[in-house]
């Protein structure tokens, strides 16, 4: 932690504001922002972007100090009691602060360039180092311009170990990566075509690769690759040589013998004289020789190598990102399109090639353009073609102009080509995917994650109508009775409550709400593919979604312990540090979270790792909407605030505390503490009396058919619809598959026609229910109100003796909501 005095003098900034801070967190990317209290905001500038642009936003979600290269304009109206650093460089800046940060440590630091295996080996470092050693590691592959800075910040006293990528696409930038690692132990591991294109030749890159390694006291390589090796001669490098080789015994690390196994692999080896056995839990080539280079720094870094034979034979995979999914129309998805370069593109081939089909169906390959090869294009797409060929698939679809210009290539093979990847989507072709594996592999400007979220077009007569401007006043009037400065989650769990989670999120975010929760992860996913940018928080996070959770920056609720070793473990896995997450206390509801007597060992559990850090503390009140419960709701209160204050004493940031629901923030407004959290009141419902605020949801349908049925006869399923009268039936496209309550059926309730009350008649069926409509003027085709702004869904709930949550998250996905503002 620094104070803003002390980041000033380091970047050589000059301040304008005079607030007290303590920056523990520096940020980049708006969306990725955590704890705005001691966060420090770079407004960077790139081609595309000005970090200046979310200045405001960031303001408004709390963030009070930013480094820019000029100031808003009038900054201390808009934006008091804030710092704005003013540099004429804002990523120098952050550059600049990181490199002040690691001169503050003096322990072993090991710095990994190369084009392939640089994160494998870091986090398989990682693994055999801990937890005898506290490691600090770049968290995934933050190895650029930006990422490395924000690495090399995670170093904190407890570190033993810093474990740190270096990634470079053209000359010039890896000097600022090592004055920003300035590494003791330096790893180069294979060179590839990657970021090929701005080098003249492999040669150039590989210098370029090995400035990293100009103040290191050990360099860790494979001296049989030729390159390489007369590179290093050549740069004259004065520090210790530990290469390793298969060939030359005289290396500092020889490899003397491999042998593969079916579900491993033995290495025998020679390290300084001293020989050494390992076994590697893995059999392909990559992995060898990544856990070869992990030997020797292992080894530098003083494991023995019955340690090592220990450690290595436990080593996991580092997570892939590949991902199977099921198609519609009998297909199977192979989704690999987080990158793009022909390495890559090779395995996931082989992969899906290798993948068991009992049903035999063809192999398809959707394709972007490939960039940053270094290759020229007709050699770069004829290595692609034989690749294809010889990887056997069946049909290409080629999306891109590179490619397109290439076709006449790909011949042994059925080809279609485009442009975009929306020239596809709206193309026959398709629609005509049916049966087949289809691997998706594209460069992310393709915006290929809309070919996996193509769903089949929903046509239905009944709509969910959503106010957005009666969403926006419900904030206002739960924003006008809580305390300034106090926050606000917005529970839009259950699709929104049935209104539709992204519109919903979408109409919040532009109104600045702090925060937003969901269920489970895969509703924070169609909200990050949907450009919902919030902080998210999941409230039910189930052990196999932990991925998930990271991928998209959703925020998991912790409620017991075996939840909570569960996912440090999968964080640590993944190289994640510093995870926020949300602790659950049971203090009387009796449902999930922990119990107050868990706390002190709560504590020494986060204490112990790194992976996660607390953001939150939070319980429920049980009956926040009764008087009735008062005395245990205070009784709840008390049990809180002891956890919470348990748990913030135990570490230096700041931990938000929330306790009130939408009844809580109007009945206990001393209990809002730092954050209350609205949930059927942000849908226009008032629980404390059951009366609308500002109604939301509006449900509604068409009449179909109207037929005169004479007294006596029966309407429905079962004869259960007698008639007493001669009768004007309707019959409305809607059922209990679209969330129309059964028990309404018989008379028990009405919807609304043209105003008036329609009783329904007989069983409610499951796609279509009757109504009476004797006494009502109405026409086919006319509009049928089931519940909304004149019938409330408040008293649904009464005749079906429930709640009007149940009324709201009833209605089923295939009914269109349809969004409007006044």
């Amino acid at each position: 932690m620094y104070s803003i005095e002390k980041i000033t003098t380091l970047i050589g900034a000059h301040r304008y504001g005079t607030a007290e801070a303590n920056i523990s967190w520096m940020l980049t990317d708006s969306r990725s922002l955590c704890f705005p209290e001691e966060t420090l905001f770079f407004a960077l500038k790139s081609e595309r972007n000005d970090g200046m642009r979310y200045i405001a936003d960031l303001y408004h979600r709390g963030v009070r100090n930013f480094v820019v290269n000029k100031l808003p304009e009038k900054a201390e109206q808009q934006f008091p009691d804030s710092n704005f650093l003013k540099v004429a460089d804002t990523l120098v800046a952050l550059q600049r602060l990181a490199e002040r940060h690691r001169e503050a440590f003096s322990i072993p630091v090991v710095g990994i360039t190369g084009s392939n295996g640089k994160t494998i080996v870091k986090e398989w470092l990682y693994q055999l180092l801990s937890p005898e050693k506290v490691v600090t590691r770049s968290p995934r592959s933050y190895n650029s311009q930006i990422g490395v800075p924000l690495s090399v910040w995670l170093l904190n006293e407890q570190t033993e170990v810093g474990l740190f990528e270096a990634g470079i696409s053209q000359k010039g930038e890896m000097g600022r990566l090592r004055s920003i690692i300035q590494p003791t132990i330096g790893v180069l591991t294979s060179l590839g075509s990657a970021h090929q294109e701005n080098f003249s030749s492999i040669e150039e890159k590989c210098r370029e690769k090995c400035r990293l390694f100009h103040d290191t006291k050990a360099l860790v390589f494979c001296s049989d690759d030729d390159t390489v090796r007369q590179v290093v001669e050549q740069a004259g490098y004065p520090g210790e040589w530990v290469d390793w080789s298969m060939v030359n015994a005289k290396a500092a690390l020889f490899v003397r013998e491999i042998t593969k196994e079916e579900d491993g692999t033995e290495v025998d080896y020679v390290f300084r004289g001293e020989k050494g056995h390992y076994r590697l839990p893995l059999i392909d080539e990559a992995s060898v020789m990544n856990s070869i280079t992990c030997v020797a720094v292992a080894r530098l870094l003083g494991m023995s190598a019955q340690q090592l034979a220990v450690k290595m034979n436990t080593l996991e995979p580092v997570a892939m990102r590949l991902e199977v999914k099921e198609g519609r129309r009998g297909c199977t998805l192979i989704n690999d399109s987080y990158n793009s370069d022909i390495n890559s593109l090779d395995i996931a081939l082989d992969f899906m090639n290798r993948r068991p089909d009992q049903k035999n169906r063809r192999h398809t390959l959707i394709l972007s353009d490939i960039y940053q090869s270094g290759l020229p294009a007709d050699q770069l797409y004829k290595e692609v073609a034989d690749m294809l060929e010889k990887r056997r698939v069946d049909k290409l679809v080629g999306i891109g102009p590179d490619i397109a210009q290439q076709q006449h290539l790909f011949r042994q093979m059925e080809c279609h080509f485009f442009d975009t990847t929306n020239d596809f989507m709206q193309n026959d072709e398709f629609d005509n995917l049916q049966h087949e594996v289809i691997l998706i592999k594209g460069a992310r400007s393709f915006n290929f994650d809309r070919l996996t979220e193509m769903l089949v077009e929903k046509v239905h007569e009944t709509t969910l109508e959503v106010n957005l401007n009666a969403l926006v006043d419900n904030v206002n009037h739960f924003r006008s009775m809580m305390k300034p400065g106090t926050k606000m989650t917005c529970m839009i769990k259950a699709d929104g409550y049935g209104t539709g989670a992204v519109e919903i999120a979408k109409t919040l975010q532009d109104h600045q709400v702090d925060y937003m929760a969901v269920a489970v992860a895969d509703e924070g996913v169609t909200l990050r593919r949907n450009g919902v940018t919030a902080n998210i928080m999941v409230m039910n996070p189930e052990m196999t979604s932990f991925k998930t959770l990271f991928d998209y920056e959703l925020e998991p609720e912790v409620y017991n312990f075996r939840l909570l070793d569960a996912l440090v473990k999968a964080a640590q896995k993944e190289g994640i540090t510093h995870y926020p997450v949300h602790v659950k206390v049971d203090t009387g509801m009796h449902r999930l979270g922990f119990a107050i007597d868990d706390i002190p060992a709560l504590i020494d559990r986060l204490h112990q790792q790194n992976a996660v850090i607390p953001r939150s503390i939070f319980s429920h009140f049980v009956g926040a909407d009764s008087d009735d419960f008062d005395r245990f709701s205070a009784m709840q209160f008390e049990r809180f605030l002891k956890a919470a204050d348990m748990l913030q004493g135990a570490f230096q940031h700041h931990i938000i505390r929330h306790i009130c629901n939408s009844a809580g923030i109007e009945h206990f407004p001393e209990r809002q503490l730092d954050m209350c959290r609205l949930g059927l009141g942000l849908y226009g419902i008032d629980s404390r009396d059951n009366h609308v605020i500002h109604n939301v949801a509006t449900l509604k349908t068409t009449i179909l058919q109207l037929r005169r049925v004479p007294k006596e006869e029966t309407v429905g399923y079962s004869r259960k619809g007698i008639l007493k009268r001669d009768s004007l039936i309707a019959a409305i496209p809607i059922g209990y598959a679209d969330g129309l309550d059964r028990h309404l059926g018989r008379g028990r309730g009405y919807c609304l026609v043209n105003g008036q009350p329609a009783p329904y008649v007989g069983n409610i069926c499951m796609d279509v229910a009757m109504i009476d409509v004797t006494d009502i003027p109405c026409h086919e085709g006319d509009s049928v109100e089931i519940f909304g702004d004149n019938l409330p869904p408040t008293v649904l709930a009464e005749w079906l003796d429930t709640i009007p949550y149940e009324i709201l998250t009833s209605v089923s996905g295939r009914v269109k909501r349809v969004y409007y503002q006044d």
